[in-house]
């Protein structure tokens, strides 16, 4: 992958200190943002993509959160990225990124997007947003802040819809047990913090060598349930193709392995790889035909130094997907 060369006083590490981008080199190398473009950030969340795409070229950015403190973020941000004319470089659109092709129907087409899958930092950090068990706080989870939260799931759903989001979601095969001991533990009270339901599959469930909290699993599983994070992903995945420019790029950076299989799928299909049916027929290429390419075979993972800094970067993977020029030539590329 080609290196992008970034303006002398670009500097990657003048991110807000309460948001540290997953990946940033790697997203802008894939990127390239270059002068004059149009680029899509689906999930803007703490801003680090965004800030960095903006000083590495003189480009214009929509981004996407649904995120009430999000897009108050975004709205300060758009401020320091005005042109002489007074015009900003930054526009923000309150919504899902599975409704991007709604939300930015005047702006497209783009020459990249990307999207950075999961919760950011600031939602962690925040223990009345409840999403971490870290510290004690209400058991919320809700991106947006509205609709049914993580406690209204907890305490309504029946114990084989609350098994099947663990199992499926969190991929925890001891989803029957959490479920059971969560259904009996709210016949005494409530569940209303994350606190409590931490140690309530904390007792049910033993710490593995892995070292990660037993919890870690339920609390994922959760708050993909009610934020319907895989949802939004696929419609994501089906709309963004379209909203590139020739020779335009989708870059996804994904968490953990529900994510990544998604978006591997997804990609492999636009870019005309399409599995035979069974083995005993012949591979169908249909790459020949295919407006797309991926950048890579394989997903780039965070470096060694990174993953050491920054524990949220140890299971990241970036994928990209390249829309073709039909004026350029791509003899002699790997597809």
């Amino acid at each position: 992958m080609n290196a992008v060369t970034l303006p002398e006083n670009t500097n990657l590490e003048q991110h807000d200190p309460g948001h540290i981008p997953v990946m940033l080199a790697e997203v802008l190398s894939a990127l390239a943002p270059r002068d004059g473009g149009r680029y899509l950030d689906g999930t803007f969340g703490g801003g680090g993509y965004a800030r960095a795409i903006l000083r590495a070229a003189d480009c214009a950015l929509w981004a996407i959160d649904r995120d009430p403190d999000a897009l108050a973020r975004g709205t300060q941000l758009a401020e320091a990225f005005r042109r002489p004319d007074g015009a900003s470089r930054l526009h923000m659109l309150g919504g899902t990124f599975g409704d991007m092709q709604a939300l930015t129907k005047d702006a497209t087409p783009f020459d990249g997007i990307v999207l950075d899958i999961g919760v950011s930092s600031y939602q962690i950090d925040q223990a009345e947003r409840g999403f971490s068990f870290r510290n004690d706080g209400p058991l919320d989870m809700r991106m947006s802040q509205s609709g049914p939260s993580a406690a209204d799931l907890v305490n309504d759903s029946r114990e084989e819809e609350l098994a099947d989001i663990i199992y499926h979601y969190g991929e925890d095969r001891l989803s029957r047990r959490i479920a059971r001991a969560i259904v009996q533990a709210r016949t005494e009270a409530p569940i209303e913090t994350t606190g409590r339901l931490a140690e309530i599959v904390r007792s049910v469930v033993r710490p593995d060598r892995s070292g990660i909290d037993p919890a870690t699993r339920t609390f994922q599983a959760l708050r993909i349930a009610v934020n319907d994070e895989l949802g939004e992903l696929q419609r994501a995945m089906e709309q963004a193709p379209a909203l590139l420019a020739p020779g335009g790029k989708l870059v996804v950076v994904t968490f953990h392995s529900l994510e990544d299989r998604l978006v591997k799928r997804a990609m492999a299909q636009a870019a005309g790889r399409v599995s035979r049916p069974s083995r005993y027929e012949p591979m169908t290429d249909m790459r020949e035909q295919s407006a797309f390419r991926l950048a890579h075979s394989k997903p780039i993972a965070a470096s060694e130094t990174e993953a050491r800094t920054n524990p949220r970067a140890r299971s990241a993977k970036l994928r990209t997907l390249i829309r073709l020029d039909p004026n350029a030539s791509y003899r002699g590329q790997t597809l």
